[in-house]
C-alpha cells in the first residue's frame, strides 16, 4: 500500500441524508426551463415532458471540459436542448440553489466524462434523479459521491425536508457499490479497502456455463487485494468486486484532473502502480485551434484546452508513463500550425497494446473498439482513472450478457456501420434495455468482418449504451496480431484457449439481423438511434461538409472504403462536389503510412478531399469539418450525432461509403460497387 494511504482517516456517511435545496426538472419547454432558473419552482408532477436521452455533451459540452477544476461548476447543462432552443447560462444552475435535477429516461448517455457529473456537483446538485441513468454516469456519479435514484417520489420528500435514509439509495446495490455510496466515493472506500477495513464479498458461484465476456471477467476477478490472488472459476450476473486490468489509458481531457486528484489525496510525490501498463494520449484537442470560434478565443478558451497539454506531458514525465504526444508543429507564425498526434487512443491500443483475453480500462466510452480481437474493454470516469493507478484494478459488477447474431451475406455496399445502425433502431437497444450489459456480437456476418470492421461494431457499443461490445477471436484475430505487430501465429493461438461463449451460457436476450436484407443506413440528426434505410429518407437532402474519420471510422478498411468510392469517382470524371467540404482523418501515424503505401494519399487529393493528420477532431467539436451555424448539414461517419457534437448543424451518421458517395454528389447518397450513386 502507499504509505500516505496507511493512516489516512475514512468515514462512512451518516445514516440519514438532508439535502436542501431547489429541485430543477430538465423539461423539453425552454420558457420552463427559464422560470425555473429565474426562482420559480415547478410543481410536480411537471406540466412539461421531461428530457430523455440527456447526453452527457448537453450537461458538459467539449469546449466545457478543458476545465478541470470547480470552475465546471459555472457549466452544467450549457449545451442542453430544449425544444430548440438552449435555454441555460453560464452560473445560472449554480446561482438557482438546485440541489436535485431530474430527468427522464437515459441519463447520461454518451461520453464517458466525469466532467458532467462533477459540474453538477460543483453547482450543488447532488442527487440525480432520472427514470433511467447510463452506466458510465451512474459510476461516475457514485465515485464521486453524487447520489442517484430512479425514485421519483424522493421529490415530494425533499421539499419537506424530510431526511432521506441513506439505505433508500443503496437498496439493491451490491456490497461494493453500496459501500462506495456509504464512504461518499471511490477514493474513499479503496483507502478502506487497502486498510482493510472492508473487504469485497467472496465469489461462490457454483460451476456453471459462462459467456465469453464472463470467462474474461473471471480470470481478472481480484480474490485478495492484499496479497494480489487473482481469478475464479466462475462467476455470474450481479457478482461484484473488483478486477485486474491489463491496460488502463486515458487523454488529455481526463489526464489533468486525475492527476489533480493524485496530487490532493495521495500525494504529488508518490508513484502509480505499475506505469508501464498506464498509456496517456494528446488526441482529442491537437487540431482545436482550427476549428475553435474567434470569440471563444477571445475568451481564453484556447490557452484553457493548452493547459490540459501541458498538465499531462508534466504528470507523463513524473510518473515514467509512456505518452503519445501530438506531433511538432509545422512551421508558420510564431507558434506554427497543430499536425496531428501520433493516435487517437482507441486506434493505438487495438493496433499495438490489446491481447485476445485482456481487459482493458481507458477514459472514454469508445474504449469496447478493442473488442474487436476478444478483449474485454470499457469506458471509466476520471475517478476511476485515478483510483486504478492507486490499485491497478477497477470496481465491477458483472453484467447480464446479450447476443446479436447477424446472419446471412450482406451487400456490398453494406458495412459494420450499417450492421451498428439497423441495431441501434432495434426496440431493445432504442428503448435503453442494453444500458449496461455486454454485447457479443457473432454470426456468419460478423464473421466475415475483418478485424478494423468488428473494431466498427464494438466501439459502438457505446451508442448502444452496453458496458462493452466483443467479438469472440478467431484466425482473423491471428493474423490481425501477426500483420500489424510482427507477432507468430503459434505465440497468438494459444491467446484463443477457451475465449468463446459456452453452447448453454445464459444471454438475457438474442437478437437476430439478416444482413442480406440490409441497405445502407443513415441515422438522421440528433440520435444514433434515429437510423433508417436509404429509400426511407424523405426528399433530397444537400450536404455541406462530408467528414469521413474519428476512431470508428479512421482504420485502414475505412480507408479502403473511401479511396474505392473516390476512385471510382475519378475514372468518371467527377470529383468533390463544388458546394461540399470534405475531410478525411486518419485514426493514427500507421493508418496514414498505409494510405502512403497504397497511393491513397493521392487520390484523396485529386478528388479535392482534404486529407487530416490524426486526432479525434470533428468528432468533437474540434477540428476540421465541424459546422459552425444550425442550418449546416453534415453527413459523417464518425459515432454519434447528439445536439452540439459536432457544432450546432444538422449532423448526419452513415458508412464510410455512403459519406464518401454524399460527397462526390452533394446530397446524401448511397454508394453501389458498379459505381452508382442511389439515394436522395
Amino acid at each position: 500500500m502507499i504509505k500516505s494511504l496507511a493512516s489516512q482517516p475514512v468515514h462512512r456517511r451518516p445514516d440519514h441524508v438532508r439535502l436542501s435545496g431547489r429541485i430543477l426538472f430538465l423539461v423539453d419547454d425552454p420558457a420552463l426551463m427559464r422560470r425555473q432558473l429565474a426562482g420559480e419552482d415547478l410543481a410536480w408532477p411537471a406540466t412539461a415532458v421531461l428530457r430523455d436521452n440527456i447526453s452527457t455533451d448537453e450537461i458538459t459540452p467539449a469546449y466545457i471540459c478543458y476545465y478541470y477544476d470547480e470552475t465546471l461548476g459555472e457549466f452544467p447543462y450549457l449545451g442542453l436542448k430544449a425544444g430548440s432552443e438552449f435555454p441555460v447560462e453560464r452560473g445560472s444552475v449554480k446561482a438557482g440553489g438546485f440541489v436535485c435535477s431530474v430527468s427522464g429516461k437515459r441519463r447520461g448517455k454518451g461520453s464517458s466524462r466525469e466532467q458532467s457529473p462533477y459540474a453538477e456537483m460543483c453547482a450543488g446538485v447532488h442527487l440525480v434523479i432520472a427514470e433511467s441513468i447510463e452506466r458510465i454516469y451512474r459510476e461516475n456519479c457514485q465515485n464521486l459521491g453524487v447520489l442517484t435514484s430512479t425514485d421519483f417520489s424522493l421529490i415530494e420528500r425533499l421539499r419537506r425536508g424530510e431526511d432521506i435514509p441513506l439505505a433508500e439509495f443503496t437498496a439493491g446495490e451490491g456490497d461494493i457499490t453500496k459501500g462506495i455510496i456509504e464512504y461518499g466515493g471511490l477514493f474513499q472506500y479503496n483507502v478502506a479497502r487497502l486498510q482493510g477495513k472492508v473487504r469485497p464479498p467472496d465469489i461462490t458461484t457454483p460451476r456453471r456455463p459462462m459467456t465469453l465476456g464472463e470467462k474474461i471477467i473471471a480470470r481478472h476477478w481480484v480474490q485478495d487485494v492484499s496479497r494480489g490472488q487473482v481469478g475464479v472459476p466462475y462467476l455470474k450476473p450481479g457478482n461484484e468486486g473488483f478486477v485486474r486490468t491489463d491496460i488502463r489509458f486515458s487523454h488529455e481531457y481526463v489526464t489533468p484532473m486525475s492527476a489533480i486528484f493524485w496530487r490532493d489525496y495521495v500525494g504529488a510525490d508518490e508513484k502509480i502502480v505499475d506505469p508501464a501498463s498506464v498509456f496517456f494520449f494528446r488526441d482529442h484537442l491537437t487540431f482545436l485551434e482550427l476549428a475553435m470560434t474567434d470569440q471563444r478565443k477571445a475568451d481564453g478558451l484556447l490557452d484553457v484546452a493548452l493547459e490540459l497539454k501541458k498538465k499531462q506531458e508534466e504528470f507523463a514525465a513524473e510518473q515514467g508513463v509512456k505518452l503519445y504526444n501530438e506531433l511538432p508543429r509545422q512551421p508558420l507564425g510564431h507558434m506554427g500550425l497543430p499536425a496531428g498526434s501520433e493516435a487517437i487512443c482507441h486506434s493505438k491500443i487495438l493496433e499495438a497494446h490489446a491481447l485476445p483475453g485482456h481487459l482493458i480500462i481507458g477514459s472514454d466510452s469508445h474504449t469496447p473498439h478493442a473488442g474487436a480481437i476478444g478483449s474485454i474493454a470499457f469506458g471509466v470516469g476520471t475517478t476511476a482513472i485515478f483510483n486504478s493507478w492507486l490499485t491497478k484494478d477497477v470496481r465491477l459488477q458483472v453484467p447480464p450478457s446479450v447476443l446479436i447474431r447477424v446472419f446471412g451475406k450482406k451487400p456490398a455496399n453494406v458495412t459494420a456501420k450499417d450492421f451498428m445502425l439497423q441495431i441501434l433502431r432495434h426496440p431493445y437497444v432504442r428503448n435503453g434495455n442494453a444500458i449496461g450489459k455486454i454485447v457479443e456480437y457473432a454470426g456468419e456476418a460478423v464473421e466475415a468482418l475483418d478485424i478494423d470492421e468488428r473494431a466498427t461494431m464494438t466501439n459502438m457499443a457505446a451508442e448502444v449504451g452496453a458496458f462493452t461490445g466483443i467479438v469472440r477471436p478467431d484466425e482473423k484475430a491471428v493474423e490481425f496480431l501477426a500483420r500489424e505487430r510482427g507477432m507468430r501465429a503459434a505465440d497468438v493461438r494459444p491467446m484463443l484457449e477457451g475465449l468463446f461463449s459456452d453452447p448453454d451460457a445464459e444471454h438475457e436476450i438474442v437478437i437476430d439481423i439478416n444482413a442480406s436484407e440490409l441497405e445502407p443506413m443513415v441515422a438522421l440528426p440528433g440520435d444514433p438511434g434515429n437510423g433508417l434505410f436509404m429509400h426511407e429518407l424523405t426528399g433530397s437532402v444537400k450536404v455541406s461538409i462530408a467528414y469521413a474519420g474519428s476512431c470508428t471510422a479512421g482504420k485502414k478498411s475505412d480507408m479502403d472504403m473511401y479511396a474505392q468510392v473516390f476512385r471510382e469517382a475519378l475514372e468518371r470524371g467527377e470529383r468533390v462536389h463544388p458546394d461540399v467540404k470534405c475531410y478525411i482523418q486518419c485514426g493514427s501515424q500507421e493508418v496514414k503510412r498505409y494510405c502512403e503505401d497504397q497511393g491513397y494519399l493521392d487520390i484523396f487529393r485529386n478528388v479535392g478531399a482534404e486529407f487530416i493528420e490524426p486526432s479525434c477532431g470533428a468528432c468533437i467539436n474540434a477540428g476540421p469539418g465541424v459546422s459552425y451555424d444550425k442550418d449546416t448539414v453534415s453527413i459523417s461517419a464518425i459515432n454519434r450525432n447528439f445536439p452540439g457534437r459536432s457544432g450546432p448543424g444538422q449532423l448526419y451518421l452513415a458508412s464510410p461509403y455512403t459519406t464518401a458517395a454524399s460527397a462526390i454528389a452533394g446530397h446524401i447518397a448511397a454508394w453501389e460497387s458498379d459505381a452508382a450513386l442511389v439515394g436522395k
